[in-house]
């Protein structure tokens, strides 16, 4: 089915976010995973699962619209040096990819494109509900229990190995 160019733009641009969202996890979690930090590892590992998750829905759908997924383009990365760092990089970028993912649903909107409207709308609310409220929970525990016993609480599974 031949789809509006501008909508697989749209699609295209949030394909570039979800690429590089799933980068800086992938070196995050690696991060933490080195320096022992287990419950940190898993957390952000399933993060950048679903963020290719959500790449590979842009990129059926831009299929499906005859259109060219872009999947070499990457947007800048932010890899913090320590644990606070890291998670307000992430909460940064992934309030980026809210802000992109309202504009593309309005894009949708106004060029009658309800079914990539619906799937942005399925990005949206895990972005919203489990990405960025997950990274400002860390932060605001951060905050109320001190960076020393938040990292403390973090060591789970074998932090030795």
């Amino acid at each position: 089915m031949k789809g509006n160019k501008t909508v697989i733009d749209t699609l295209n641009g949030l394909l570039t976010h979800e690429m590089s969202a799933a980068d800086q996890y992938f070196i995050h979690s690696r991060m933490y995973q080195d320096w022992g930090f287990q419950e940190l590892y898993e957390r952000v590992e399933h993060e950048r699962e679903e963020e290719l998750d959500h790449a590979a829905r842009l990129i059926e759908r831009i299929l499906f619209l005859e259109g060219t997924p872009d999947v070499a383009a990457r947007a800048k990365l932010n890899v913090g040096s320590d644990v606070p760092s890291m998670i307000s990089n992430d909460l940064a970028y992934e309030v980026l990819v809210q802000k992109g993912l309202v504009e593309a649903i309005a894009v949708c909107e106004a060029e009658s494109d309800f079914v990539s409207r619906q799937v942005l709308m399925k990005l949206l609310e895990d972005t919203e509900v489990d990405h960025i409220y997950w990274c400002e929970q860390q932060l605001g525990l951060i905050d109320k229990i001190g960076l020393g016993n938040y990292l403390q609480s973090k060591l789970t599974g074998n932090a030795t190995a």
